[in-house]
């Protein structure tokens, strides 16, 4: 059989899609973890509202140039939305021309990561440190 390139990439997506199910690379709650701050589900509905809860207990990503932060310039900290913990000086946040405010460096012992698979391929995610607020 002669493979040519549209079933070379239909093939690379069906392993791909095959390893991500058989083998879990997406991860699952069984490696969730575990906060100093914690709140039940609808705490955190409660004290987010809905759009706030969508991108830090859910992992939505708000729309692009949407944010209040964005265009801010004034001196000071960026807290987490979830539990006020310091995550970020102004000093370090850049206009990255991607909609988003961005930051080049975290306060000391204020971020987490972990690895995310969501897409196939890993992508580091940050998390409050305190709260595993999505970043």
């Amino acid at each position: 059989m002669v493979m040519n390139r549209r079933t070379l990439i239909l093939s690379a997506v069906a392993a791909g899609a095959a390893g991500y199910l058989l083998f879990g690379l997406g991860g699952d709650d069984s490696e969730a973890e575990t906060f100093e701050f914690a709140l039940s589900d609808d705490e955190w509905r409660k004290r987010l509202g809905d759009r706030a809860y969508a991108v830090l207990r859910r992992e939505a990503t708000e729309p692009p140039f949407t944010s209040d932060l964005l265009d801010e310039k004034r001196a000071g900290i960026y807290a987490c939305a979830g539990c006020d913990l310091d995550l970020y000086a102004s000093s370090t946040k850049f206009d990255s021309g991607t909609g988003w405010p961005s930051f080049y460096a975290a306060l000391p012992n204020a971020v987490g990561t972990r690895t995310d698979y969501k897409l196939l391929l890993p992508r580091t995610e940050l998390h409050c440190r305190r709260c595993g607020g999505h970043l």
